[in-house]
């Protein structure tokens, strides 16, 4: 785990060797690929509810030209990035992650999160042919269970809960 014991001339805490400041860089660029992966989450099954309502062929191509840019130029590319770096950091000190039960809890939430982008893909296909797969109101619905899964991934990321005790 990275230790914050060296202070700078500045004043500023450091981290105390190049490996640690590296896995900083890592740690950084992960967060990033969260935020892109979780945005595009957030708008992807939007497009779905517009794509639904949609009478017209112009529209419902122009979704899917939408969606698909989103979730193969985007969607996709982040949450490769997101669970890639997610292992790097784990793997920087497997000890300390892989025992701390906050850790199981996220994991298996990025698990369900990881089984909702699949379920996002199989829309997208089914709406390529036929935007009546399901209803605007479904989307709509569908469109929020991201939510209950960043809050708490972010809860036990910066909380670090101990269970059972």
């Amino acid at each position: 785990m990275l230790n914050y014991l060296i202070t700078e001339p500045s004043g500023r805490c450091a981290p105390d060797s190049t490996r640690d400041y590296f896995m900083l860089w890592i740690k950084a660029f992960h967060i990033m690929a969260v935020i892109c992966w979780f945005s595009a989450i957030f708008y992807l099954p939007r497009l779905f509810v517009y794509h639904a309502m949609s009478e017209d062929q112009t529209s419902k191509d122009r979704f899917t030209i939408m969606e698909s840019k989103l979730f193969w130029g985007i969607m996709t590319p982040s949450a490769v990035a997101t669970v890639a770096l997610g292992a790097w950091l784990i793997a920087g000190s497997p000890s300390y992650y892989l025992s701390a039960p906050w850790m199981h809890a996220k994991l298996a939430l990025v698990v369900l999160l990881l089984i909702y982008h699949y379920l996002c893909w199989v829309f997208f296909e089914k709406l390529k042919t036929d935007s009546r797969v399901r209803s605007h109101r479904y989307f709509r619905v569908f469109n929020e269970v991201p939510i209950f899964m960043m809050v708490p991934i972010v809860i036990l990321v910066v909380v670090k809960p101990v269970f059972g005790a």
